[in-house]
């Protein structure tokens, strides 16, 4: 990485349509004649095919983001586009979420917890189950399809939630702080994986994160967002060699690109 400073907030340009178009994005919330602002001014390009980290402290909106994105929240100003103008985009179909907690259903085995939205979208259960098969073997998880949650470790309850994630083939996966949970050597684990499941699959990610490290090892870009009302301090590429290991995190370019981040959140 040269020293030189990207543009902010997205607006470089590049090729081809965004999969998702924000401008000056703004979320309020109304509460007993009172509104709290829990967005403010945020603006990216996310491209389909892109690993998107979105880092920033506490409170700052990172989950309000990924919850308008997900259409469970709307907006309250700015501009935002999903898909390729004029095409529909269904949250319900084309979103799939990872949370923090697997959120695995405790009487329901591995392989009927992955198949879960297709219980629910009403898929067809053949072909589904034949896809929660393939998922579960490319997480990591073949011959445990039959399993009780209790019986799989967080890490690898968080790989049948990535599953289940991908199961209906959304266009996009939002992902919230999916680690934070996992001690410290499960979570490097689980961030190569993430590397390798997003390679094999080509979807969109956008990754919720505290940890600087992460957003930095995990993204294609990196969106920045500030102390609450989140305000994008910056939106940028990371160019890090590719496939990326564990090692890339002792190069100066890895060094240089978390500094950004500790220097745009003011962290000396």
């Amino acid at each position: 990485m040269n020293g030189a400073r990207h543009e902010t907030a997205g607006l470089a340009p590049r090729a081809g349509t965004p999969l998702i178009h924000m401008d000056k994005l703004r979320k309020v919330y109304r509460r007993k004649h009172q509104e709290f602002l829990a967005v403010s001014d945020v603006s990216m390009d996310v491209h389909a095919g892109d690993m998107v980290s979105l880092v920033g402290p506490s409170g700052c909106g990172k989950s309000t983001l990924l919850k308008i994105l997900a259409g469970l929240h709307g907006h309250d100003g700015g501009t935002l586009r999903i898909g390729a103008p004029g095409a529909a985009f269904n949250p319900g179909r084309d979103v799939g979420m990872v949370f923090q907690q697997p959120v695995l259903l405790k009487w329901r085995t591995v392989l009927q917890n992955v198949l879960l939205p297709a219980d629910i979208l009403k898929l067809d259960r053949k072909a589904a189950a034949q896809r929660a098969r393939e998922l579960l073997e490319m997480v990591g998880l073949n011959g445990f399809a039959d399993k009780m949650p209790y019986e799989l470790s967080g890490g690898m309850q968080q790989r049948a939630a990535i599953a289940r994630a991908l199961l209906h083939d959304p266009k996009l996966v939002l992902m919230d702080e999916p680690f934070g949970a996992l001690d410290a050597l499960t979570r490097e684990k689980m961030n190569l994986e993430m590397l390798r499941i997003w390679e094999e699959t080509g979807k969109t990610f956008i990754v919720v994160t505290h940890s600087i490290q992460e957003a930095v090892f995990l993204g294609t870009h990196c969106a920045v967002l500030t102390a609450g009302p989140a305000r994008m301090a910056d939106f940028f590429p990371i160019d890090l060699p590719a496939p990326r290991r564990l090692h890339v995190k002792t190069s100066r370019e890895f060094g240089d690109y978390v500094r950004r981040v500790y220097d745009l959140l003011g962290v000396e």
